[in-house]
């Protein structure tokens, strides 16, 4: 019984896949490609002789194929290429013959159950060939050598299978993990598929014989068309509206915990008190942002064209961050690893809120 990789390198060299086999062989370099199949018990190098593929087979001799190894008859797969030699001459005995006999030697002179060496089979070659060369037309017919060659193949398949079905030659393959050649093929056919298809579709729709809408299906169409654009323009702005309501909803949260933080850490009673404040514990507007979000936080809510309320919040802000009245409430209480980075922090805060009431004046 056959394993599923052994299936498929059947599968294969029966396809003349020489680069799948090549990158299957190389995944798998453990597996033995020394085995039989079907009724004539063939081993792969004797299904590369017979198809003529001398690339597969230089392949299955470096990946180990045994030259000695025998079918059903006997026959080595020097003996299959021997044959085949026979048939179509020279080009068959460079492209087979040579690299087996180059591997194997000694299967020059391995009988079959008949008794015929490969030697023998060479030898008939050497004495028909001239004959065959004497009655040879000047111009060979391609085409009907093709015919020929391929009539011959069947008769040899018809003779020795007796045209009965050799069901193990074909079992299904099996449905191990994709390799690159077999990747490859597929992304190819749908590539090309996929540009058919919408070559396709641009001759459908340039063509002449398309067939016309009626007036009634472009009014239904645009009436469809119009109804669809004003449905997601709606709920676009009814999505605007809500990010709108949420980024509200943050920015009065982020300044109502910043006031209920202030009084918390400025108020009298808690400033005079011995508990320690690190950079966390201040109420910063914005505790990760930056200066101008700080900033931003703080003022939130007020209505900047009503300059005298913008300009009194802005001066409630400038005092409690002013870095010295800073320094007076907070500074004994600031942990010494933190200290200066809060007094960096305040500053630039202060700052910042200099520039915008300078802004106001100008």
């Amino acid at each position: 019984m056959l394993s599923h990789k052994q299936k498929r390198v059947w599968r294969y060299v029966e396809e003349g896949s020489l680069l799948k086999l090549k990158s299957y062989l190389r995944k798998h370099r453990d597996l033995d490609v020394n085995f039989s199949q079907g009724r004539r018990q063939r081993s792969p190098l004797h299904l590369a002789c017979c198809l003529g593929d001398d690339a597969v087979l230089r392949l299955l001799l470096r990946h180990g194929a045994d030259v000695l190894q025998r079918d059903r008859k006997g026959d080595t797969a020097l003996h299959t290429a021997a044959n085949r030699a026979l048939k179509h001459g020279k080009t068959a005995y460079d492209d087979l013959v040579v690299p087996l006999k180059k591997s194997c030697p000694e299967a020059m002179n391995a009988p079959n159950s008949a008794g015929i060496t490969p030697e023998d089979l060479l030898n008939w070659m050497k004495h028909t060939e001239p004959a065959g060369n004497m009655s040879r037309p000047s111009e060979v017919d391609p085409e009907k050598e093709w015919l020929e060659k391929l009539f011959g193949e069947c008769e040899d398949e018809f003779c020795e299978t007796f045209g009965v079905y050799d069901a193990d030659d074909f079992l299904p393959v099996d449905d191990d993990e994709e390799d690159f050649g077999d990747w490859a093929d597929r992304i190819r056919k749908e590539y090309f598929d996929k540009k058919h298809a919408e070559a396709q579709r641009l001759a459908a729709s340039s063509s002449g014989w398309k067939r016309r809408k009626s007036k009634q299906e472009r009014e239904k169409e645009e009436k469809s068309n119009k109804e669809l654009h004003e449905r997601l323009k709606r709920e676009h702005e009814e999505y605007l509206a809500r990010a709108a309501r949420k980024e509200e909803e943050t920015r009065q949260g982020k300044k109502r915990r910043y006031e209920e933080g202030c009084a918390a850490t400025f108020h009298a009673s808690s400033s005079a008190g011995g508990t320690k404040l690190s950079y966390s514990d201040i109420p910063w507007p914005a505790p990760r942002g930056t200066v101008q979000e700080m900033v931003d936080v703080m003022l939130h809510g007020v209505d900047r064209k009503d300059l005298l309320l913008f300009r009194k919040t802005l001066r409630k802000q400038q005092a409690l961050w002013h870095p010295d009245k800073f320094a007076q409430r907070c500074e004994a209480r600031l942990e010494e690893k933190d200290k200066q980075r809060i007094l960096d922090t305040v500053t630039a805060l202060s700052q910042e809120l200099n520039r915008l009431a300078q802004s106001l004046r100008t």
